[in-house]
C-alpha cells in the first residue's frame, strides 16, 4: 500500500531543525577549551562523576554541542556515521577570525585557507579537525567567490 505525500505529510513534523550535536571524544581536558575558544560556546552544564565526564556547550543560551568523553580512539572516517560537522558564519571576515583562531591552536586544515563548496560557488569556508579529528567546517554564505574549489565541481565538503 503506497501513502501518498498528502497522507504522510500529517505524520511527519511540520517544522524541523537540528537541536544540538554529541560528539563522543577521548579527552574532555583537550576538547572543552576547544571548542569554547574556537566557536564562542559556554559551559551550560558540566558532570564528572563515575567515569562519566560530559560538558553542554550553548551559544546564547541555547544548547549547541554536547561533548561526552566515552572514546578510547580519535575519530575514524573509514566507519558509517558522522562525516563532518559544518557551522555557518554570516560573513568571509568571520571565516578568517575564526581561521586565526584556528592557526594559534595549532588545528590540522584540509586545505590552505579559504576554499569555495564547488567551482563558481559564492560559499565556502575553512575545514579542520579537532582534537580527535573530527572534521568541521565553518563557511559563509557569500564571499568565496574567487576562492580555489579543491575537488572541482564536485562539493568541497564531501571530499576532505
Amino acid at each position: 500500500m503506497t501513502q501518498s505525500i498528502a497522507d504522510q505529510s500529517l505524520r511527519t513534523p511540520r517544522t524541523l531543525q537540528t537541536g544540538h550535536v554529541g560528539l563522543n571524544v577521548t579527552d574532555l581536558g583537550k576538547s572543552l577549551p576547544f571548542y569554547l575558544r574556537v566557536f564562542g560556546l559556554e559551559v551550560m552544564a558540566e558532570g564528572d562523576e563515575d567515569g562519566r565526564r560530559w560538558a553542554f556547550l550553548a551559544r546564547d543560551g541555547r544548547l549547541v554541542l554536547t561533548l561526552w568523553q566515552q572514546s578510547d580512539a580519535a575519530f575514524s572516517t573509514s566507519s558509517a556515521g558522522l562525516h563532518h560537522l559544518s557551522f555557518q558564519v554570516d560573513t568571509m571576515e568571520d571565516v578568517e577570525a575564526t581561521r586565526a583562531v584556528l592557526l594559534e591552536l595549532g588545528a590540522d586544515f584540509a586545505h590552505d585557507g579559504v576554499v569555495a563548496h564547488g567551482e563558481g560557488a559564492g560559499s565556502g569556508g575553512i575545514f579542520f579537525a579537532d582534537p580527535d579529528g573530527i572534521r568541521l567546517e565553518i563557511y559563509a554564505p557569500t564571499g568565496a567567490e574567487d576562492a580555489p574549489a579543491p575537488a572541482g565541481s564536485a562539493p568541497t565538503c564531501g571530499f576532505f
